[in-house]
């Protein structure tokens, strides 16, 4: 969760980073529209979290009705706060997460997707595309979900790949040793590797 300025703007590098946007640092007008609902999602968490007073009430109306607009336009409905650093939407188009959902860091998340209450996903989970996730579910870390799977149980065993309806394990190949993440990605270009 964004607690700090510092916080935000690691949020938003994590971000770029995870979606791959190497070459710029603020999202294209009419190309990036993932990009610019998850800056927006994160300037209202910040706003959310830190700052209080009339004025930046103001500020955060302004974003929320942004952030709305964005959602409706492209098909978006992740609501702040359930998402950790490094979330990468490389389509845009009916993702649906609830509100009460917790994610873990380096997210991959696709189209079709919905994610119920009460959820909680661990880091480097990648979500294909016409995934759903049942209320109350929690999935470890470094999972990958199949295209149109239906998630109606945990999956408490890390690092492997489930598909089908009902989701069942597939192979023992997870995200962990194959995906390099946003976080990941600052932490090398911050320790210099």
């Amino acid at each position: 969760m964004i607690k700090s300025k510092q916080d935000y703007l690691y949020y938003l590098e994590a971000d770029r980073l995870a979606m791959k946007k190497f070459n710029r640092k603020k999202p294209n007008m009419l190309t990036d529209i993932q990009w610019k609902y998850t800056r927006v999602m994160r300037k209202v968490e910040y706003l959310t979290n830190c700052k209080r007073g009339l004025f930046w009430k103001f500020i955060l109306k302004y974003h929320r009705f942004k952030l709305y607009r964005i959602g409706v336009k492209s098909g978006l409905t992740i609501p702040p706060n359930v998402f950790g650093p490094g979330l990468a939407l490389f389509h845009y188009g009916t993702i649906v997460v609830d509100t009460s959902a917790r994610v873990g860091r380096d997210c991959q998340l696709y189209c079709s997707t919905n994610i119920a209450d009460g959820v909680k996903i661990g880091e480097k989970v990648f979500i294909a595309p016409g995934v759903v996730i049942s209320s109350n579910v929690t999935i470890a870390d470094g999972v990958r979900i199949g295209a149109n799977s239906v998630v109606t149980r945990s999956i408490l065993e890390p690092n492997i790949t489930v598909a089908g309806a009902p989701a069942k394990k597939i192979s023992d190949i997870g995200t962990t040793d194959h995906y390099l993440g946003g976080t990941e990605r600052l932490e090398q270009s911050s320790s210099g590797g």
